[in-house]
């Protein structure tokens, strides 16, 4: 297994990047899982094991609702989780932070945690009953926000004779500290792709992008 390291600057050597966009990613993932839990689009600034010191749960997904008024992501993606690794699909794995890029061959041991942000947007919750628009056009699906602050915005699903071709995710947080926007976009079998451009006060702006070709 090797790397392929390379940045849109011309001729310009990033040593150990993969490593450090990716660490970067996970804490920022790490924070917006925790955000996501307690269903709002606040941030929540974790340190240490803030998490472990909260009550359980707190921390724990609702599952008293038995019927689901919207298309299940948590469902579809714990079910895509599983399959993908029982394919024990070669991954071309691509992280980018701000143009700087760097491309690894390699498998990926936990799907569930890859997925995450795609199954964490799941809107089937008590409630958001009656918080999204569903609209549906021959084979596409659109679940559009009633609410400006609902973190998942939109959802678009279009399937070809009842199976899934495809899955966009539009995700944002917007407070005086911290801004987001977010694309998931999911090819089952295929590709995954997450674009996020954020802004947090006196940090800056930065543009991320993660996306995996399956083999």
């Amino acid at each position: 297994m090797f790397w392929y390291k390379r940045s849109i600057k011309a001729k310009t050597v990033i040593p150990n990047l993969f490593r450090n966009l990716t660490l970067k990613v996970k804490i920022f993932d790490r924070f917006v899982r925790c955000r996501n839990k307690f269903g709002i689009a606040k941030p929540v600034i974790l340190f240490g094991g803030i998490c472990a010191g909260l009550n359980l749960a707190s921390c724990k997904p609702d599952i008293r609702q038995n019927e689901t008024s919207y298309f299940n992501l948590n469902s579809y993606f714990n079910a895509e989780a599983k399959k993908l690794k029982e394919a024990n699909f070669e991954v071309i794995k691509t992280v980018s932070r701000n143009g700087e890029t760097e491309t690894k061959k390699l498998k990926i041991e936990n799907w569930p945690q890859e997925l995450s942000l795609f199954s964490e947007s799941d809107i089937n919750k008590p409630s958001w009953k009656n918080s999204y628009k569903t609209t549906t056009s021959g084979d596409v699906t659109i679940y559009k926000a009633l609410e400006p602050d609902l973190k998942t915005q939109e959802i678009i699903i279009k399937k070809h004779n009842q199976q899934i071709i495809y899955l966009m995710i539009f995700n944002v947080a917007n407070n005086k500290l911290f801004q987001s926007k977010e694309k998931l976009t999911y090819y089952p079998d295929s590709l995954y792709i997450i674009r996020r451009k954020q802004h947090v006060r006196f940090l800056g702006t930065n543009d991320y992008l993660i996306e995996g070709k399956m083999k």
